[in-house]
């Protein structure tokens, strides 16, 4: 049985999509990188990922709206997400954190290892990579 963590990161910024999935990929965790909304709630179903980092300014269906499916539908409504955006107005950070989202990053002010300890925290540690 793989006990591998799966993170789905929705992410249209390719310098923090790979900058992230290769410290998340180091540190054991399986991950998936959606350039857009609509791919991102596609992988959110087909990946069934533990936990899914979202940004909030994105191609196709914004991270408000894909917030707010995924928490309507019973497949992916458990899932924890973590918003790591640049919008960092206090409506944003409230509006995202009652459509459910666990934490707010901005990531223009945010260490990826500040982004890995809560990852860590909401989901576990990665399995160590066989060497």
């Amino acid at each position: 049985m793989d006990d591998t963590k799966r993170v789905l990161y929705v992410e249209d910024e390719k310098f923090f999509g790979d900058t992230l999935n290769k410290l998340l990929t180091h540190s054991g965790y399986t991950v998936m990188v959606a350039e857009d909304g609509e791919k991102g709630l596609e992988l959110a179903k087909s990946f069934q990922p533990h936990l899914i980092l979202l940004d909030i300014i994105l191609p196709k269906v914004d991270g408000k709206e894909v917030l707010k499916m995924l928490k309507a539908d019973p497949t992916t409504k458990q899932i924890p997400v973590i918003v790591l955006s640049n919008l960092n107005s206090e409506e944003d950070v409230k509006k995202m954190t009652e459509l459910g989202a666990l934490h707010f990053y901005v990531k223009a002010l945010t260490m990826p290892t500040a982004i890995l300890a809560a990852v860590k925290d909401a989901i576990g540690a990665g399995v160590a990579p066989q060497v």
